[in-house]
């Protein structure tokens, strides 16, 4: 009787002890990335992969979104846990500026990441040799809620062209863009990426298709005027898509990693650790991944690092941390 009563105990204990005894609770976080024909969706779907395989209890996905500008706001309103975004419109959220005027969002850098590169891309023979030619044609300048859209519209303001008079306003992602100008439905895109960028170079590998990258350097100084120290000058090496003839020289902004300034400090320092002490396998992912360095952390952006990301950065005896 005694031991019937003993195990009896021993079964209600276990019941009410519920699930628990199976082991941790998995702790699921999203990555807010991009359209599936840039470089954030493809860099963010292996991110999500090293923090599911070394991260102990944490399960991380790559969602799909119109990136950057909507990436903020996904952070804001906590339904993403890690966002890829652009320094400018990071800047922007950050400060409360333009499509965020007056609602600042409290993001933390968890690490400056790759450089993108402004595209203007056309095809020979639209007539578009510089971005005032762009008067009059179609031109899709990225789908709503993107780093690539803020870009491109001042871009464009400073060349000189109002988007909403002087040409006709598409706002298509990158991969739809690329296919909308191989059937001739516009005249050239935008778009803001890595290289090369998955849609752009399927475009130029395109049969019959030959690509022009149009110049975009001559607009910098205006832009910096304006906006400040957050975009630079870049070059597009003619060996990175098909067709090129010539370097191109263009405007670069840096890609950060940014996360909620509430973001738990503990997981922010393993993310950041993992992302530079495992970029050998991002680097297999995708090119773009040998980028990410540590040189120069703390100049490429002015927004505050998150904690997490700067106990790691003190380890490493990088300055200004």
């Amino acid at each position: 009787m005694r031991a019937r009563w003993i195990t009896l105990a021993l079964i209600v204990g276990l019941l009410l002890a519920g699930p628990g005894v199976a082991g941790p609770t998995l702790r699921r976080i999203s990555i807010a990335t991009g359209g599936t024909g840039g470089v954030y969706f493809v860099l963010g779907g292996g991110l999500a992969r090293l923090i599911s395989q070394h991260i102990q209890g944490v399960q991380a996905t790559a969602e799909v979104t119109s990136a950057s500008v909507d990436n903020m706001r996904l952070i804001g309103a906590r339904r993403a846990d890690i966002a890829f975004t652009l320094n400018d419109t990071a800047y922007d959220a950050w400060k409360g500026l333009g499509e965020f005027q007056g609602n600042p969002i409290p993001i933390r850098v968890l690490a400056p990441i790759y450089d993108n590169y402004n595209h203007l891309v056309t095809l020979d023979g639209t007539g578009i040799q510089t971005v005032a030619d762009l008067r009059g044609k179609r031109v899709s300048v990225g789908s709503p809620g993107s780093g690539t859209e803020v870009t491109a519209l001042r871009i464009l303001r400073a060349a000189g062209i109002d988007p909403d008079r002087d040409i006709r306003k598409e706002r298509l992602g990158v991969a739809p863009s690329a296919d909308a100008l191989r059937d001739r439905k516009i005249d050239a895109f935008f778009w803001s990426g890595g290289l090369p960028t998955p849609a752009v170079l399927d475009l130029a590998s395109s049969p019959g298709i030959r690509i022009r990258i149009v110049p975009l350097d001559t607009v910098l100084e205006a832009l910096r005027r304006e906006y400040g120290p957050l975009y630079a000058r870049g070059v597009i090496s003619r060996i990175v898509y098909p067709g090129m003839d010539r370097d191109v020289p263009t405007i670069i902004v840096a890609n950060l990693l940014v996360v909620h300034r509430d973001f738990p400090e503990d997981l922010a320092y393993q993310i950041t650790k993992l992302l530079f002490e495992r970029k050998r396998e991002l680097e297999v992912v995708h090119a773009e991944a040998k980028n990410i360095t540590l040189l120069r952390i703390t100049g490429r952006t002015p927004i505050p690092f998150h904690p997490g990301a700067a106990r790691y950065y003190r380890e490493k005896n990088i300055s200004g941390f």
